[in-house]
């Protein structure tokens, strides 16, 4: 297949980009590089366009692109800087996406991935976990509201236009090349603190849960939606796992084998407390289930960044 990856150069596009060409498919990727680098992409053997999904001028192209599938992973991913700046994240995630529907449906793209969010969800009682994909979807972050809206965008494009995707709610994503910010940040941050042998600060009582998969079991699953016949649908990419962040903290000091003690700062708006997507509907729908374990992953990451340190 001949596949837009948007948001290609950032840290999920990057571990994508490299399982399609393995694959055998013909990638091209677009990015702004407002926070993706060219640098994490390989060095060829696809085809780059630096630009931003916003533009008049990105909807020509891939119009004329004649795409079998585009991956829409472009737009801001951060629930603080949503807060502050709701308009920069509706251009970003809304209006963004609305150009890129408009040329997958002018040029006849047969799917669009969409890369959506835990935020989605909101917080839930207790009971309700794991988050299964039929839940009312109530966010608590603007953040999570355009993400929703793009998934309600995505409905009415196959119902007016025919337009068949694929959307893929992220458990918290993490792993080599993540940058700071956005879901699944704590991991990065961390990564790089001990790498660095600093310590560790955590927002709230640490109490706070989230469910950590690997950014390559991310790529494989969004592989897989785009050959899957059960379309039109939202499926949960996740390791159906609550992980707090005292024990993340715990599994890093094995993993360094040394413990760490971390420091307790006030808890930040918009986050949620508990977190933890169901996976069934992927593992029958998408014949997909995470591989890599959080130990095993946490270790990938660590070395990543020590070794970019070095």
């Amino acid at each position: 297949m001949k596949i837009l990856v948007t948001g290609g150069a950032g840290f999920i596009g990057s571990h994508l980009v490299r399982q399609l060409m393995e694959l055998g498919h013909e990638v091209v990727v677009l990015d702004n590089l407002s926070t993706g680098a060219r640098e994490h992409l390989p060095a060829g053997g696809f085809t780059f366009w630096q630009m931003d999904d916003r533009e008049a001028a990105a909807r020509e192209k891939i119009a004329a692109g004649h795409f079998d599938a585009i991956v829409h992973l472009a737009g801001q991913t951060m629930v603080d800087a949503s807060i502050r700046d709701p308009h920069f994240d509706a251009a970003e995630n809304v209006m963004g996406t609305v150009n890129v529907l408009e040329a997958a449906r002018e040029s006849g793209v047969s799917r669009v991935i969409f890369a959506s969010t835990a935020a989605a969800y909101g917080d839930v009682t207790e009971d309700l976990l794991p988050l299964r994909e039929e839940l009312r979807l109530a966010p608590l972050s603007f953040y999570g509201l355009t993400k929703v809206t793009v998934e309600h965008y995505l409905d009415l494009y196959h119902e007016l236009y025919g337009l068949d995707y694929v959307v893929l709610r992220f458990a918290n994503v993490y792993g080599e090349r993540q940058g700071d910010k956005g879901e699944g940040g704590v991991i990065s941050i961390f990564a790089k603190r001990v790498a660095r042998g600093e310590g560790l600060t955590i927002f709230g009582d640490g109490g706070q849960t989230r469910d950590f998969i690997y950014a390559g079991d991310i790529a494989r699953g969004i592989c897989r939606a785009l050959v899957t016949e059960k379309v039109n649908t939202a499926y949960n990419l996740s390791t159906q796992t609550e992980t707090s962040l005292k024990e993340l903290v715990e599994i890093f000091g094995q993993v360094e084998g040394r413990a760490l003690v971390p420091a307790y700062k006030e808890a930040r708006e918009g986050d949620i407390y508990r977190s933890m997507l169901a996976n069934e509907k992927a593992k029958t729908g998408l014949g997909w289930e995470p591989e890599v374990s959080l130990t095993e992953g946490l270790r990938r990451t660590v070395a990543y960044f020590r070794s970019a340190e070095a």
